[in-house]
Formats: structure tokens, sequence, C-alpha cells
């Protein structure tokens, strides 16, 4: 059959959009099933290509595809159920063949075990899809979804299609990738009636598959219900109480099941009361609890007379009114502390949902930010700074002596990505034996006291908490580690909390101890300058200071943002073009009336007033109503450009291939704003990326110069990496060497199966963390940028560590190593194995390195000091071995 110009196929049947008619219209399914797929074999018995027949029908060749799929199912399914029906009627085989017109081996294959339910998955899947999608509105459908659901793309394909059958949307969107500069690309299923700017503007509503399949995607495990507590085992000690020596502290009685840290000393933790209300904070145990009383909460407010009023509702979904199943406590957690039951089954055995545990905050950056070190003396910043670029430039040397033209080509292109991001974020390198700790309170302390097990006793060290206002918020103590209290809370082998007395607290920025971390530096040497309290902020209260008046506009949430971001800047900005201590006390004043605003409805536009920042923001700023000054506030301020993406290969590709930078196109997208006006779409960036010249954001300070140069540089070993990038070749097969290593090929391409099998649960990963930000940070407005990178970070591990993301990285063994040297990949496949590897496997196999570990002797010992009493310090330094060392061998 040959189609004439002005033809076309008609078909009036399977497909909602086939031929001029609805889909699905006309006789049963079955029969219509049948005739569509009669009407496909004919057209290909005239030697029409699937391309044509397609065409014909309006659709895709995907489309044509799933369409048959969804007949023959159904034609399967119809056949099936007929062949039941007439076997329960006590029918032969041969009689059931004669009937449907089919041999008896057909008839016994119909009703062999299992068939039914092979061909029931596709509307299982089906099935699943939709309820996920009804229940939540938008499901990530996309590349590897498959895998994690246990059955081919095809069937989930033909799963779509079905539902899409039924009015149900597919749209592509991006995201962006916490962690990088990228996007990552999320197919959705949607709700009929779904635009593309539906969901564009809701990303955080994308849900994965809820759980996970352990059985081909007909069973899923989900995350747990929480147990309650009754709120009659809960004390509540309030402000009048004392509380607020202890703010944000869970006091825990030992030896409760329900209540159990599982093994630990202390964890940040969310605990739902009486299941309606939760409480959060850092839990720890106490041994004088009152009777009757298994948790106590320290609160800073004061009573109302009603207990509930002192803890936080569980989230609630906007659209049902219940309680939301997936972030209840509206942030992600990272773990339950579960129990196998007598039949098997997993279920939850502490009411603790744990949110940080024991040991994550010792993992956390140990770089100095530039908000702490520009702050601190210029020789200090250029020394630490020069330790960044002296290691990045070291670490380029490497990668350019590689000969493996795809791990090169891979190691320089995240080389380029971490050069530019540090160019913009401005760390320095950390200070010998610095770290993260969480603050606990320990008030049989003295105020110039500090227990920290991971430290030497008696030595001194600072503590620094993101933000500070500078050296005046930087208390210097001396490390006590036989406190006799903290020893029994904290325990003496604390791999990443500090005990300090709650009124150090108060001088760090107002820390409470609801999971508030802070940097800890030794500082024997004297390098981290700290000052006394600011005389100007002695006994200021700014809830008694500055309360609001009746018929006063009260602050919203985001105003505060703006006015706490507009102020902290202006501190910054003051302390590096060095501002009198009493002109940052006007300043940090005013802050601390503006962090309390919207809660406590304080007249924050009278303290701008008193406190004079429009004269302050036009000395140190240019103007009254000028924002960020220096390269430190402006370098990661947020700039909004038109939307972009890399230049094409037809132009050029996106790197210019003679300076090595980064070209981009713009995308020419807009939309229709208000009273019709054409608005430009724009996606987000930070100034200091946006500008070759790290100077151009500097107003010429000393400090900022430093700062600027180190900028400077990094951008230009960024470019230097992508034009060493685009000029190395590809990696040469080599058909011998996969003979050679056949089994090492085998495994390899094992794994890789495995870890993309993992992409829609990193897919998923990466959403709840964009959740989880998004509702942080409109709770929390006036975070600094720092700390919105440090939330990010943790977001995304929390949420990894929630769905199971970033467990299927591949580890490549030195035999695999050997292969991949060898040649036995090709280049295509190896570029998706070092893409989904473990990259600090990569850089380690690629760039050795020799590494000191503990002898066993040495590690025997180490366990036996820590298991009588001494602390991590005491062991290393007994040892004669490194704290981290010590860590790396007792694990």
């Amino acid at each position: 059959m040959i189609l004439e110009e002005g033809e076309y196929l008609a078909h009036y049947g399977i497909l909602r959009r086939s031929g001029r008619y609805p889909w699905g219209s006309g006789g049963n399914v079955s029969t219509r099933s049948r005739g569509f797929l009669d009407h496909i074999r004919e057209l290909r018995t005239q030697g029409l290509s699937d391309a044509t027949i397609a065409s014909g029908f309006g659709m895709t060749t995907t489309e044509l595809r799933a369409a048959n799929s969804i007949a023959r199912n159904e034609t399967k399914q119809a056949d099936i159920a007929q062949a039941q029906r007439l076997k329960d009627k006590q029918w032969s085989n041969i009689a059931i063949g004669k009937r449907m017109g089919l041999n008896e081996s057909s008839v016994r294959a119909l009703l062999a075990p299992g068939q039914k339910d092979k061909a029931d998955i596709l509307v299982a899947t089906s099935n699943k899809l939709k309820n996920d999608v009804d229940t939540h509105g938008f499901i990530d459908v996309g590349v590897g979804v498959e895998r994690h659901i246990g059955i081919s793309r095809t069937r989930l394909d033909t799963a779509i299609a079905r539902l899409k059958e039924q009015g149900y949307e597919v749209h592509s969107v991006q995201i962006d990738q916490l962690g990088t500069t990228g996007k990552t690309t999320v197919k959705v299923l949607a709700p009929p009636g779904t635009t593309y700017r539906d969901i564009v503007t809701n990303k955080s509503a994308i849900h994965s598959i809820a759980g996970y399949s352990t059985d081909g995607g007909r069973t899923y495990e989900v995350f747990h219900p929480p147990l309650s507590i009754n709120s009659k085992r809960l004390d509540v000690k309030y402000a009048e109480d004392g509380g607020t020596a202890a703010d944000g502290v869970i006091y825990v009685r030992r030896g409760v099941k329900d209540v159990s840290l599982g093994g630990a000393n202390y964890a940040q933790v969310r605990i739902v009361i009486d299941g309606t209300h939760y409480i959060k904070g850092m839990a720890m145990y106490k041994d004088d609890l009152l009777p009757g009383v298994d948790l106590q909460f320290n609160t800073s407010k004061l009573s109302t007379g009603h207990k509930l009023d002192s803890l936080k509702e569980l989230k609630k979904d906007k659209e049902t009114g219940e309680i939301d199943p997936d972030l209840p406590f509206g942030s992600v957690i990272r773990r339950q502390i579960l129990e196998v039951d007598s039949s098997g089954h997993k279920k939850v055995a502490s009411a603790m949902n744990l949110v940080n545990e024991e040991g994550t905050w010792d993992t956390w950056s140990r770089s100095l930010s530039s908000q702490v070190l520009s702050k601190q003396s210029p020789t200090l910043a250029k020394e630490q700074l020069r330790m960044v670029t002296d290691r990045k430039q070291h670490e380029l040397d490497e990668i350019l002596s590689l000969t493996n033209p795809a791990v090169r080509k891979k190691l320089l292109e995240e080389f380029a990505d971490e050069a530019d991001s540090a160019a913009v974020h401005l760390k320095a390198a950390a200070l010998p034996r610095q770290a993260s700790h969480v603050i606990l309170p320990v008030n049989s302390l003295k105020e110039t006291e500090v227990y920290a097990p991971g430290y030497r006793n008696g030595e001194k060290v600072v503590l620094i908490r993101h933000p500070h206002g500078g050296k005046f918020e930087i208390p210097e103590l001396t490390v006590n580690n036989r406190n006799a209290e903290a020893k029994r809370t904290i325990g003496t082998n604390a791999p990443d909390a500090v005990g300090i007395n709650h009124k150090v607290a108060q001088r760090l920025s107002g820390a409470d101890f609801d999971g508030d971390a802070v940097l800890v530096i030794p500082n024997t040497g004297g390098k981290i300058k700290s000052s006394p309290a600011l005389e100007g902020l002695k006994n200021f209260d700014p809830i008694s200071s500055y309360p609001g008046y009746p018929g006063m506009s009260n602050m919203t949430a985001q105003k505060k943002g703006f006015e706490m971001g507009d102020v902290s800047n202006l501190i910054t900005d003051m302390t590096i073009q060095g501002a009198h201590n009493s002109e940052i006390a006007r300043a940090v004043r005013h802050s601390m009336v503006v962090i309390d605003a919207e809660k406590h409805g304080l007249n924050y536009k009278q303290s701008a007033i008193d406190n004079g920042i429009a004269q302050l923001k036009t000395k140190y700023q240019g103007k009254p109503d000028a924002g960020a000054a220096t390269l430190i506030s402006r370098a990661k301020s947020r700039i909004d450009v038109p939307a972009r993406k890399p230049r094409s290969a037809a132009k050029g590709g996106p790197i210019d291939r003679a300076t090595g930078k980064k070209v981009f196109e713009p995308t020419g997208e807009q939309f229709v704003g208000r009273g019709g006006k054409i608005v430009v779409v724009k996606t987000r960036s930070k100034q200091l990326a946006e500008v070759d010249d790290a100077h151009a954001l500097s107003s010429g300070t000393k400090i900022e110069t430093i700062y600027a140069d180190h900028s400077n540089k990094l951008k230009s070993m960024a470019n230097q990496a992508r034009r060493e990038m685009v000029s190395t070749g590809n990696t040469r097969w080599s058909p011998s060497a996969k003979a050679a290593y056949s089994k090492q090929v085998e495994t390899l391409r094992a794994k890789l199966n495995i870890a993309l099998r993992n992409a829609p649960v990193e897919r998923h990963a990466q959403l709840i963390a964009n959740t989880t930000v998004a509702i942080k940070l409109a709770a929390n407005s006036d975070m600094e940028p720092a700390d919105r990178k440090k939330l990010k970070s943790k977001a995304l591990n929390d949420a990894r560590a929630r769905t199971g993301a970033g467990k299927h990285r591949i580890h490549i063994t030195d035999a695999e190593w050997d292969a991949i040297q060898a040649g036995a990949i090709s280049n295509n496949e190896l570029t998706k194995i070092l893409s989904n590897a473990d990259a600090d496997r990569v850089r380690a196999l690629a760039t050795p390195r020799s590494k000191v570990l503990m002898t066993s002797a040495k590690t025997a010992r180490a366990k036996r000091m820590l298991a009588s009493g001494y602390t991590q310090a005491e062991v290393a330094d007994a040892l004669g071995v490194s704290l981290t060392t010590l860590k790396e061998g007792v694990k």
C-alpha cells in the first residue's frame, strides 16, 4: 500500500488521538484492541514501516509501540480471563482451545501459573503511577525509574502511555542540582490539564514513586509513620523555670526503649507528641528526671498554661489539611530507629526521628569562610588562601600528567567546575585541627571553659558561629575535659560535640542548643583574634527596647529576609572598612531587633532610626538605600541574568577553545506577565561568577585585594583546565584488552547498570532536598549565604540518606582500573562509568598518594584507651598520631 499525496491513514479506535476521532471509541476494549492489532499487522504485511504507519496515525513511533503494547496486553488479559472462566466451568484445555481458536499449548500458556501475574504488571504499574499522581500531583518518571521499580523501560513507557490515554500529562522540567551549578532534567507525570508552567512554578511538589520495590514493582517499603509520645510523659521547662539555660535541649530518660537514642549519647531529633505536635532539638540523656517523665523539653518561652503551646504543630498538606506523610516535621529525617518483629517485618522501635546523629557534624566542611577570615588579619587571610591555590595548582598538575584521555577529561572538567565555585565562595584552608562541633549545655562549666574531648586538656580554643558580627562574638575558652557532668552526659569519646556554659552561647550570636554548631579552632598561637563583648550590646534586650504598638504593620517573613540580609551586609562592610566599635554596636543592635521583629512584632523601623542605620549606610555603602559595597559581601549576592544555555556545538561549543571560558547563548524564553507585559525569563547567578576580574567588585581595601587576587587565580586555573580538556582526544579501545580483561569488563558493566538504576532515586533526593531548602529558607529568610550553602549540602545529604541515593556509586577495583588503563572499555562506556563512579576513588587511582595509617597494635591500644575513658585527644597524643588518623584507625 502506497500513500499518495493528500491521502492519510485514519483509525477509529485504540488511542485517544488516532485519526480524527477520540482514542478508545467504538466497541469493547477487547474488540477495539484486536481490531487495532489486525490493522497494524495488515499494514506491515503490505510493506509499510512503523515510521510510515505512525505518521499515518498522527503519532510518533514510540507512541505506536506503546499503543501496540497496550492493545496486546488488553487482548491477552481478555484471553486469560476467558480461558480462566471456561476452566472454572470444568472445560478441558482442548475444548477451551476450540472455543477460542487456539491450540492446546496456547491455552496451557494462558493458564500457566504466573502468566496472569505477568500480564497484570502493566495494569498494576499504571494503577500505581495513577495512585501516586492522584495523591501527590507530580511524579518523576524519568530515566532509571524502571530500574528502581524493577520493570523494563518499555513496560514503564507503556504504563505512562496508558495514563496519557486517560488525559494525564507528561512534561520534562529542569531543577537545580544541589552541590553543583548544573541542572537535572526530570520527566514528570502529572494530572490531566497540568501545563508545563504549572510544574515549573511548583517544582517542590514533584515526588518520586512512593517507596522502593524489592519484588518487581508489586510492593513498596516506605518511610514508617513515627511513634507518638503521650504528652503526660513530657515535662516542659520554661524560661521562668530555667529552661533558657538549656534552650533547645530534650533530656531523655535512659533505658526506655521507645525514646532510645539507639546507642548514641546525643542526636538532633524530632519527636511526635500526642500525634499532633512535635518537639525539635538536641536529645541527650539525663539521670534525674522527675518520676513519670521520660522527656524534658527546655525552652526560652514563657508558659501559657498549655503544654502544647510550646511545641510545634506537625506540618499539614495545604490541600487536604491532613498531616503531611512525607515531611511531617518540615524537614527531612535522616533515619529512624527500627527493629524486626517476630514475623520478620520492620517496625519503628523509638520515637526518635534522627535529623543529625553523632559523627554528622564532624563531616562538615573544615574550610574557613570569607565571612570569618575577612574579619581577621590580612596576613592570616593571605596565608590560608595561598594554601588553597597551592593545593589546587598541585592537583591540576597531577591531572595534566595523566595519559588516559577519558579519565583526564573527566577530572579536568570536575576540577574546572570546582575551581570556578571556589573562586566565588572564597573559602580558605582550615587551621590545624579545626572542626565543626554541635554545642551542648554543661552549666557546671565556667564561662571561660569548654568540654572538648577531641582537644587537649588545658589548651586554648576559639569558638566561631556563622554568622557572627565580629571578633567580639568569638569567645576564647580553655579546654576542661575533667568535668564530671560533661563526661557523664556527652561522653569521653564524643566525636563532634562540645559542652559550654549557656552564657557562652549567648555570646555566640545568640546561639541555642537545638543543633547549632560552631567551628572549634585551637588557638595556642593566637592566630585568631578575639575581643571583649561590645559595651553597646551589654544588657540590650531587643524585645523590651522596641515593642510594637497597636495598629503597627508587623514585619513579614519576606521583609525580614530582606532586612536581615541588608544589615548583615552592612556589618560586614563596616568591619572590613574599619568602623569604630560604637558604630558596629549600633548595626548589631538593629540586627538583633530585625531578627526578632517578625516573631515578636517589634518596631524595627524605630530601631533603624534610633541606631542611625541610614547614616551608617551612607558612610560605609555610599547612600542611605545602598546595598553590599565590598567584595566579601557582594561576591555571593544574587544577580538575575537572562535565561541561557551552553552554546551549541554548531556555534562553536560551550567552551571557548582559546580562553577556556564557558560560553552561553540566550534561550529567549519569555512569558506574559501582569497586564499582558512580556517578561524575559531570568536565571539566578552570583555577582562574582559574572565578572572576569574580581577587583571590579572591590572597594579597594587591603583584605579585599587579597581575596580578589585569590579569586582571579582560581578562575585562571579553571579556564586552563577547560582549554586542556577540549584539546584532549578520546580513549582508544583495544579488542585484545577487552578479551584479556573480560571479567573486569563484565563487572564494570554490571556496576554501571546498578548505578543507572539509582538515577531516579538521586533525582528524588534532589527534589526532597530542594523542598527542604525551600521550607527552611521560608522559615529562616535571614540566613547568611554561607549558611545557605551549608543548608543545601546538608539537605542533600539527608535526602540521600533517606532515599538510599548515593549508595550505588561505582567503586572501581584495582583490577578494573588496570582494564580501563589498557583500553578494555570503549570511550562511550568509560565516560558513563566515570560519570557514575566514586569521584574520590577515581582521583585516588589516577593520582595515587601514600596514606599513613596506624598499625594493628596501635589500633588495639587506642581502642583500649578509649574504652578506659581517655579522650580522643589524649589517645592521639599518647600514640603520636593526628586526631584524624586516630579517627580513621578506630572506625
